[in-house]
């Protein structure tokens, strides 16, 4: 039976083509999703190595679960190497661990831990963000990579970092460029340019190349020089002479890397030589590595799913494929499956023959799938590189990946052979000699279950609206009774939106069939009398094989709903930020900065000053704000802002309470959805909790005694040493002795008192009452205050412009204040300055691009339907051989053919289109409704969209005729007639 299977696979292998190619598809994305997971985990571990190379970290041994490294966005600084780094690879720049924070320590712990056995150097790294690098166009460098990163760079501070030219950077005038960064900007060493620092812009020189030891995805950093890291880094976190860690690198293996075991005995001595009371602790670089590169796949983990969902839709649709392919191939050879059942074969024997089948079917669709996947993802690392983030990861399939694409591959294929397969095995051998005798089953119970299905999901549409309601309004019950109303309040709105759409989608797949009779005659009625003879022809053939329509257009179906509710998603949010800003926004311009979020205090004076200016509203983000007291600690986004927000800027839409009388007098404007999930009412107190970094006067006198008693140490001994020399009768060295001391009492005068300052952080707890409620989308997870308030929770290096309003005087014109605005921010490159249609087009774009992607992986599945309309055809071009050659010897001519399978084609990519337009666009419509409190507040179908769809399938089915219609007219007549 075996051989009879590999005989029959032989004997059909034209006709598995289409369903080759559609398992292909699907298993390169299960393939491609492993490849591009671990491409990506062996990158973030290249680059692991590389930017947090040191052998010994020393860091605080507390850990702070309240510390929000947004403060300084790079908040600490860590060794050389760790500092490296980019966001992609959550670099030790950030911190030592990329998933946990630790307490901050002293940087002269530096100067203890170099004088300890075996260590080389222990320095610290300091990173700025903010900083953007002008190329050599007059434009500011950026890639689709991470941002760009400033480090304070120089001989010997970052091991796996290599001069290739030029020097490092010594001044504020000078740069050091990653040669990534250097091409990207188009400069070399000697050429001039800009670079903008937190205060603004000025002229510096690259003055050096260095290259890494591994790729660092398309990040642009720039080398200054350490002081002037140093300095923009204290400004930036307001926290002098502290740092996140200090990187140590090991004397024992002159300069290379250390081992696992060497780096846990040189942290060993590190942690006896740390003063007490440091709060400080050593730990090996390697433990650093791991920590850091387990938090960024984390990260990153969301990728490998978003894939494999894909391949799941693409295998899903390619199923029905395969199910028909079947389906034919099992009727065609019915009869020699009845022979060999009457000379003896067993039901099991013949089910097996098109298992055969099936297996080497899948076999072959997942090797040529297995090599899809390989090359899909080298097409996307290639175009990674050419859009700027070249990656370095190894992106070959591993022995276990190419396994599950097997396994994938052949199990899909068994699935869609199965029912096929069990007709084959179970129809009595007499019935299956006499085709004429097998009339296609009533498909009436399939429409009762399909209807049921979809009621059901409709109803459970129903429930999660409800839900919804329920949640944006306490007024409103989810159903009268109390029992499902708790239940749908601790379910949420996930699952039944999940289920619904589930239900619903199987729903019409199983009563398509009994659609295809009715839709076939209403579609078929322009053919019918535009085509008299054709047209006729083409609907009594849909009808004919119902379940064979009805799998066909169920394939187009799935891709073509979850396109239509995507676009109904993406119209209706859309409409939405254009319904918010057209109703709600009153000022003039918006400004906001594309670099780490945050606005140059000199670029907002620039712009106040700026002549036609009547007024600007500062929108800060206040970091690390909590509510209430004890464990039970919330938070919220929160923000500082001026009276003038809800007069000037944003009309508030008022729950409870006055929004712009509680601004005003210092009180809490809190969002609805904040509100409620706090239980807040207007005139409750809440306990804000925030952060303040203060001068701590206890450790800076420490400190500055500390230094007064090393001088006068230091005096002391360069004294006595100028009297011993004297005694000895060495004037001249005693002199020169002499002149040391006065010399160190001299720079003690001139020391820099900032470097003897030292800082906390302090947690601020303010009692504050709510007076107002705003159910504005833009505010309804947001809390709102004043700037007074503000100060008494944070200060300047705690919260942090983010976005600017601003208002034209009186009498000015719109259009040439604009153009006066747009100059007085050019210096600073990633300010931007919108009019109120660029704002709501900059906010489309936004929704654009994360759709772009999923439209373009989606439509993956609309062509795996294509090519499962041209193989339904071109099997029902093969059953239906003898009938047309039938036809053309009764007088039919090529055309008449041709255009008989374009029409049967063309309403079978309608039906199939109609189906997902309908389902997809409620699908849309109930999300809209669901997510309607949490800014999604307009529905808006993209009629146009959905009209292209329809006259794309019309194409798409005469298209796909076309190679059917071929092969049916290149039979001869005669031949055709006599086929048996």
């Amino acid at each position: 039976m075996i051989r009879i299977g590999l005989r029959d696979a032989r004997a059909h292998f034209g006709r598995f083509v289409m369903s080759i190619i559609a398992i292909a598809l699907g298993v390169s994305f299960v393939v491609g999703s492993f490849c591009f997971r671990e491409m990506m985990s062996n990158q973030v571990d290249q680059m692991m190595a590389s930017n947090s190379d040191a052998d010994v970290y020393v860091r605080g041994n507390t850990e702070d679960k309240t510390a929000d490294d947004g403060m300084a966005m790079s908040s600490g600084s860590s060794s050389s190497s760790s500092s490296s780094g980019t966001s992609s690879s959550s670099s030790a720049s950030s911190s030592s661990d990329a998933s946990k924070t630790y307490n901050r320590i002293d940087a002269s712990l530096a100067d203890d831990i170099a004088k300890v056995d075996g260590v080389r150097t222990a320095s610290i790294t300091y990173s700025v963000s903010g900083i953007v690098l002008v190329g050599k166009d007059g434009n500011a460098v950026s890639t689709t990579g991470t941002p760009t990163v400033a480090l304070g760079l120089s001989k010997g501070t970052w091991r796996s970092a290599t001069l290739t030219a030029g020097r490092w950077a010594q001044a504020k005038d000078e740069v050091a460029l990653h040669t990534f960064a250097a091409e990207t900007a188009g400069l070399r060493v000697g050429d001039t340019t800009k670079l903008v620092y937190p205060d603004g812009a000025t002229d510096v020189k690259v003055v050096g190349l260095f290259s890494t030891d591994a790729s660092q995805a398309g990040a642009i950093i720039v080398g200054l020089a350490p002081g002037v890291a140093k300095d923009y880094f204290q400004q930036e976190t307001g926290q002098i002479n502290m740092v996140r860690n200090i990187g140590v690198y090991g004397s024992a293996n002159d300069g290379r890397p250390l081992t696992a075991a060497q780096q846990r005995t040189l942290a060993d001595r590190i942690n006896k030589a740390l003063p007490a009371g440091s709060k400080a602790r050593a730990v090996t670089g390697q433990q650093v590595r791991d920590d850091s590169a387990a938090a960024t796949k984390k990260a990153l983990g969301f990728i490998q799913p978003l894939i494999l969902i894909f391949a799941i839709i693409a295998l899903f649709v390619g199923s029905f494929i395969i199910a028909n392919t079947f389906s034919m191939i099992v009727r065609e050879s019915m009869r020699g499956y009845a022979l060999l059942r009457s000379v003896g074969a067993s039901p099991a024997q013949v089910f097996s023959t098109v298992i055969v089948q099936a297996i080497v079917l899948g076999l072959t669709g997942s090797v040529c799938g297995i090599g899809l996947g390989w090359g899909m993802v080298r097409l996307i690392v290639a175009g990674m590189d050419r859009m700027g983030m070249p990656m370095s990861g190894a992106v070959d399939p591993s022995v276990s990946d190419m396994l599950v694409g097997l396994v994938v591959g052949v199990v899909v294929t068994l699935l869609g052979a199965a029912l096929p397969a069990r007709r084959a095995a179970t129809a009595p051998p007499i019935q299956a000699m006499n085709e004429t005798v097998n009339p296609e089953k009533p498909v009436w119970p399939r429409g009762v279950l399909g209807s049921l299905m979809i009621a059901c999901g409709a109803v459970s549409w129903l429930f999660c609206w409800r839900i919804a309601l329920a949640k944006a309004d306490d007024a409103v019950a989810i159903s009268p009774w109390g029992w499902l109303n708790d239940w749908g309040s601790s379910l949420g709105t996930g699952w039944p939106l999940g289920v619904g759409a589930g239900l619903v989608v199987l729903g019409v797949i199983v009563l398509a069939p009994a659609l295809v009779g009715p839709t076939s005659v209403v579609l078929g009625w322009i053919p019918a009398h535009v085509f008299t003879v054709t047209g006729r022809l083409a609907t009594r053939n849909l009808a004919r094989g119902k379940r064979r329509t009805a799998n066909t257009a169920a394939a187009l179906f799935v891709g073509v709903a979850i396109v239509s509710c995507l676009g109904v998603v993406a119209s209706s949010a859309k409409a939405s930020v254009a319904g918010i800003v057209d109703s709600g926004l009153k000022s003039d311009f918006s400004a906001m900065s594309a670099s780490s979020g945050r606005i140059p205090d000199a670029a907002i004076d620039a712009i106040k000053k700026t002549d036609g200016v009547g007024s600007v509203s500062q929108s800060r983000m206040l970091l690390g704000v909590t509510y209430g007291s004890g464990d039970d600690k919330s938070s919220a986004m929160t923000f500082a802002e001026q009276p003038s927000l809800f007069t000037e800027v944003f009309a508030p839409v008022t729950n409870a309470g006055d929004a712009d009388r509680a601004l005003r007098d210092g009180e809490l404007v809190v969002g609805v959805t904040i509100a409620k999930d706090n239980g807040w009412k207007v005139g409750d107190t809440v306990t804000v909790n925030g952060r303040q970094v203060v001068v701590d006067k206890k450790a800076t006198a420490k400190a500055q005694a500390d230094y007064q008693a090393q001088v006068q140490q230091k005096i002391a001994a360069l004294q006595a040493q100028a009297q011993s020399l004297l005694a000895a009768g060495d004037t001249a060295g005693a002199q020169a002795k002499a002149a040391e001391a006065q010399q160190a009492a001299e720079d003690a005068q001139h020391v820099d008192p900032a470097t003897l300052v030292k800082t906390k952080t302090v947690e601020t707890h303010v009692k504050a009452r709510i007076g107002a409620i705003i159910e504005n989308s833009v505010y309804r997870s947001m809390v709102l205050m004043n700037d007074t308030l503000a100060g008494t929770i944070a200060n300047e290096y705690t919260m942090f412009t983010i976005m600017l309003f601003i208002n034209a005087k009186s009498g000015v014109n719109t259009a040439t204040l604009k153009t006066r605005l747009v100059d007085a921010v050019k210096s600073y490159y990633v300010v931007t300055v919108q009019d109120r249609e660029e704002f709501k087009s900059t906010m489309s774009t936004m929704v654009d691009q994360i759709l772009i992607i999923l439209y373009a992986l989606l439509a993956l599945s609309i062509v795996i339907a294509v090519f499962g309309i041209v193989n339904t055809l071109a099997l029902s071009v093969s059953e239906r051989t003898r009938e047309i050659g039938l036809l053309r010897a009764i007088g039919t001519s090529r055309m008449q053919v041709r255009g008989m399978l374009a029409i049967e084609a063309a309403m079978i990519a309608v039906l199939g289109t109609l189906l997902g337009v309908v389902v997809g666009t409620g699908a849309g419509a109930v999300i809209q409704q669901v997510y309607q409190s949490n800014g999604l507040e307009k529905l808006s179908v993209p009629w146009g969209q959905l009209g292209v769809f329809l006259l794309a399938s019309i194409v798409i089915g005469v298209v796909a005729a076309l190679p059917p219609a071929r092969r049916a007219l290149k039979v001869p007549v005669l031949d055709a007639v006599a086929t048996d």
